[in-house]
């Protein structure tokens, strides 16, 4: 789409050069032929290093742009985001693509239905009802149990079990809000992306990312009933008990160990070989590695086991 035609749909002054932009970004990830947007504070700082063409922007911070970037100025940088991450929302389904690629010694039931311009690689076991969306990826050696949905374009490793009625992919929880307390949906246009030797347990969710990945790396081990949100990041080898919640942009190191009920509020980074006890309440980053944690307000697990003996002595 034309960046002049982007400006019409925003409603925004345009005069600059015209060029062709392929999609949205974040502003540290932007390139030159993407736009980008800020709406919080905290990341006003990316805009000075933007390759972004042009940023949606407030009129009181656009001149902190660099001089190569367009300003598209907006009363509500985020609900503008949000009406035009729509034109750059890829087609649920693509006829145009070639049909599925089917590797060698495959068990595919007849109940499945593969997208076109999926790719499933050799070996791999794939139950009934199990949805493969378009150009998604599946590696050699995976077992895909039955009524499994994995989203187009994401991205399966090798050796990875999914079991029945968990969903790759579903749209993250993303909506901007105007000031007549209405909501616009943020189209999810990134993906996921699992790596190798990764078990997802049965009616697990993991939201695609608004831009870019969401991330399960290699050797993590996801229990049922576990949903992570978008653009989170799984350390590889962690391990996430039923029913942990992960909100979006949610980063763990390698080895962390989230116990049943345990939670995270969203944007927080987590040192690696953390554990975390049943019903953890976390809202702060973690960034002393190898420590055990438990309750809400989080503390030391030392720390909450005398809380409780304490808690115990006043109600005798």
């Amino acid at each position: 789409m034309k960046l002049s035609n982007i400006a019409s749909i925003l409603e925004c002054d345009f005069q600059s050069s015209d060029v062709e932009i392929i999609g949205i970004n974040t502003l540290k990830n932007a390139k030159e032929n993407e736009v980008s947007f800020v709406s919080n504070s905290k990341y006003v700082k990316d805009l000075e290093h933007t390759k972004a063409a042009a940023v949606i922007i407030s009129a009181n911070l656009a001149s902190q742009l660099p001089s190569s970037c367009t300003p598209l100025i907006t009363k509500n940088p985020y609900w503008s985001m949000a009406v035009l991450s729509k034109y750059f929302a890829p087609l649920i389904e693509d006829d145009r693509l070639d049909k599925a690629t089917i590797g060698e010694n495959c068990t595919i039931s007849s109940y499945a239905e593969i997208a076109n311009g999926a790719v499933i690689g050799n070996n791999c076991t794939i139950l009934a009802h199990v949805y493969i969306g378009a150009e998604a990826v599946i590696g050699d050696n995976t077992v895909i149990y039955p009524s499994v949905t994995v989203y187009r374009d994401c991205k399966v490793g090798n050796d990875c079990i999914i079991h029945a009625n968990s969903v790759i992919g579903s749209d993250g929880f993303g909506f901007a809000t105007n000031e007549k307390g209405e909501h616009k949906k943020i189209y999810q246009n990134g993906n996921v992306v699992i790596e190798d030797d990764v078990e997802i347990g049965s009616n697990v969710s993991i939201d695609r990312a608004v831009f870019g990945s969401t991330i399960i790396k290699k050797g993590t081990r996801i229990d049922n009933l576990v949903q992570v949100g978008h653009n989170c990041e799984i350390g590889e080898y962690s391990v996430l008990v039923s029913q942990v919640g992960l909100a979006g942009s949610t980063k763990l190191g390698r080895n962390v160990v989230m116990g049943g009920q345990s939670a995270t509020a969203g944007h927080l980074e987590i040192a690696p070989f953390s554990t975390f006890a049943a019903r953890s309440g976390i809202t702060n980053s973690i960034k002393e590695a190898g420590n055990t944690y438990a309750g809400f307000p989080l503390m030391g697990h030392r720390q909450w086991l005398k809380l409780q003996a304490k808690l115990a002595k006043l109600i005798k």
